[in-house]
């Protein structure tokens, strides 16, 4: 029952875009189409709801399929975010150390339920569902953190980007060269990816006055999913031919 990506590189590629793709998508439907971010945030988790009981009833793994609950997860968690830090006046930082009492609280009832964090041991529908939550509040949190870095902190879009992006290269260098658990470093990676696709999607989207690059988030969304559909098809291609090597080195 083993339905959830191989962690390699090509994995936190894809889980950058789309993430970014989340911010951009996100922002297109709560504040270019005006829609609001209360309304959005419903569609959203509407659509993140459909995309997630179609991988459950799934019996393998499917590249299009997890990467479009991952992209669901992404636009889901930036409108509920800037619903409760906005809508909601909770601000970025009260908004970002809820969803981190929240995301805690996930993996301790995972820890204590399941005795690991690992998600190379996803075999139970159960497991399945709470790694899906878990990743649905940490892409909420990630949207807080990188809209508090990038408005609140005073680093920046530019600032913010640059400090996520030393962190994950940090953690890389632990994966490599230390015993730190892999299980640890890739929550950590999994959270900081996000508020990197938080600032990195500012930065894409905003005007030049605020210090983004000014190509809008139907311009940046069109890339971004132009991206992503091209590196699901390479690995849909790339799982094809790894399942099929054996049968022809067997005949």
């Amino acid at each position: 029952m083993q339905k959830i990506a191989q962690v390699t590189a090509i994995f936190w590629i894809m889980k950058i875009c789309a993430t970014t793709l989340g911010e951009t998508a996100g922002d297109l439907l709560s504040q270019t189409l005006n829609v609001g971010y209360a309304i959005s945030s419903m569609i959203l988790f509407s659509i993140f709801l459909v995309s997630l009981i179609f991988q459950l009833l799934s019996n393998k793994y499917h590249p299009s399929l997890y990467w479009t609950v991952i992209l669901t997860t992404s636009t889901a968690g930036t409108t509920m975010s800037d619903y409760m830090d906005r809508s909601l006046g909770l601000g970025y930082a009260t908004g970002s150390f809820i969803l981190v009492c929240i995301l805690l609280a996930i993996f301790s009832f995972w820890y204590f339920s399941e005795r690991s964090l690992n998600v190379n041991n996803i075999t139970t529908r159960k497991v399945e569902v709470i790694y899906w939550i878990a990743i649905l509040f940490s892409n909420t949190l990630g949207t807080a953190l990188g809209d508090f870095l990038a408005d609140s902190s005073g680093l920046g879009f530019v600032g913010g980007a640059v400090l996520i992006g030393s962190l994950l290269g940090i953690i890389l260098l632990l994966t490599y060269f230390t015993n730190v658990s892999r299980v640890f470093l890739f929550w950590l990676a999994f959270v900081l990816t996000r508020p990197f696709g938080a600032t990195f999607g500012d930065l894409l989207t905003k005007s030049h006055a605020k210090g983004g690059l000014d190509l809008g988030t139907m311009g940046s969304s069109l890339v971004l999913v132009t991206i992503l559909i091209a590196l699901i098809i390479y690995t849909t291609l790339n799982a094809s031919k790894m399942k099929q090597s054996p049968e022809l080195n067997a005949s």
